[in-house]
C-alpha cells in the first residue's frame, strides 16, 4: 500500500518552506535587495562625482589663467600710460633739442667740438 499523502494544509506549508540549507547556510541563498540598492546608489554617486572632476579642474585652470592674463593686462596698461607720457614730453621743443644733441646734431651756424681722450665710464 502506498504511503498516505499528507493532509492538504501540510502540503501548503511544505511548499512555503525555504529550500534545504546548503554549506553556506540559508542567508547565502537570499539576496539582500536593500544592500544591493545602497551599493548601486553609491556607485551612481561615485560616477556622478567622477563626471564633475574634469570640469572642475578645467574651471580652476581657466580661473588661474584669467588672473595671470589680468595681471599682464594691468602691467601693459601701466607701461602704455608711461609711454604716452614720454611721447607727450618728447613733443616739447626743449626735449627735441636735448634728444638731437644726444645724437650729435648741432644747430645751423654752431661750431661743433669733439673732445677725445676721455676715459670710458
Amino acid at each position: 500500500m502506498p504511503p498516505a499523502a499528507p493532509p492538504r494544509r501540510d502540503r501548503r506549508r511544505a511548499a512555503a518552506r525555504p529550500p534545504a540549507q546548503t554549506a553556506f547556510g540559508a542567508a547565502a541563498m537570499r539576496v539582500r535587495w536593500d544592500r544591493v540598492g545602497r551599493i548601486a546608489l553609491l556607485l551612481l554617486l561615485a560616477g556622478v562625482v567622477a563626471l564633475y572632476v574634469q570640469p572642475a579642474r578645467s574651471y580652476v585652470s581657466t580661473w588661474r589663467d584669467s588672473n595671470a592674463k589680468q595681471a599682464e593686462l594691468d602691467r601693459l596698461e601701466r607701461e602704455h600710460e608711461a609711454l604716452v607720457r614720454r611721447a607727450e614730453a618728447l613733443k616739447t621743443p626743449r626735449a627735441i633739442e636735448t634728444e638731437a644733441r644726444r645724437l650729435g646734431m648741432v644747430r645751423p651756424g654752431e661750431r661743433p667740438y669733439v673732445v677725445s681722450g676721455l676715459p670710458d665710464d
